[in-house]
């Protein structure tokens, strides 16, 4: 339930989250990786609820690069694979997607890197809130910045004359985000404040940042109206 503050916050329209921090919480602990990660996705039911309940429209998560899927050791990735399965499954018959009319968005090469069952479950998501047009709820798996921008200058040199004017207009329709609006304002957790494998380059090209030592798995709702009353308190010149 908000309160009478939450009502009065300047929300932006597309929020970003860097879930930083899971095996560092998970080792402070004296737990395995994985198990770091399991606390992790529990939090983004939280944060989803919060979100859609302030009015977030756009609402996106960056669940794994491309490294961490072909870097980290197999019984890692495989432990993050399962909990990929367990965590869209519930997701899929969440509530609150339905009544808020959430689109599911999942980008990425998640296609070329995750197990057949798994993609499965994510199409069927994707394809159960097609046609919902409140919010878009992104998420991010084996995503890279760098890798999305280098795909869409091959799109561009595929698809156009050696004479088309390329604007901005261009590149934003041939990235893997065309249809999301620029990022307002993106969360890192886990005290490290710096941007990994070109997140969204383009998109956060005028974002507010909020950088927390917290780690992801204490990051909870209170945290995240936090980080958005600092943005609703912050000025936006956007270069005026």
């Amino acid at each position: 339930m908000l309160s009478k503050n939450d009502s009065k916050l300047k929300v932006p329209e597309h929020v970003v989250i860097i879930p930083d921090g899971n095996r560092r919480w998970a080792r402070l602990r004296g737990l395995k990786p994985w198990q770091g990660h399991e606390a992790g996705a529990e939090k983004i039911e939280e944060l989803i609820r919060t979100a859609f309940d302030l009015g977030v429209k756009n609402f996106s998560f960056w669940g794994s690069s491309v490294d961490n899927l072909k870097k980290r050791p197999l019984l890692e990735k495989k432990a993050l694979l399962d909990i990929y399965q367990k965590y869209f499954s519930r997701l899929l018959e969440n509530k609150d997607i339905h009544k808020h009319q959430a689109r599911v968005n999942i980008i990425g090469r998640w296609q070329e890197q995750f197990p057949q069952k798994l993609k499965t479950l994510l199409k069927k998501i994707m394809e159960k809130t097609a046609h919902y047009r409140n919010y878009n709820l992104n998420f991010f798996l084996a995503y890279n910045g760098d890798d999305e921008m280098v795909g869409a200058v091959r799109r561009i040199v595929e698809k156009y004359s050696d004479n088309k004017k390329i604007t901005a207009s261009v590149i934003k329709e041939n990235l893997l985000t065309r249809d999301l609006p620029p990022v307002d304002f993106l969360v890192r957790t886990g005290g490290e404040p710096h941007f990994s494998a070109g997140f969204m380059m383009w998109d956060v090209a005028n974002a507010q940042l909020y950088f927390t030592k917290k780690f992801f798995p204490d990051f909870g709702k209170n945290d995240f109206k936090k980080a958005l009353k600092e943005f609703s308190n912050r000025e936006r010149r956007l270069g005026k």
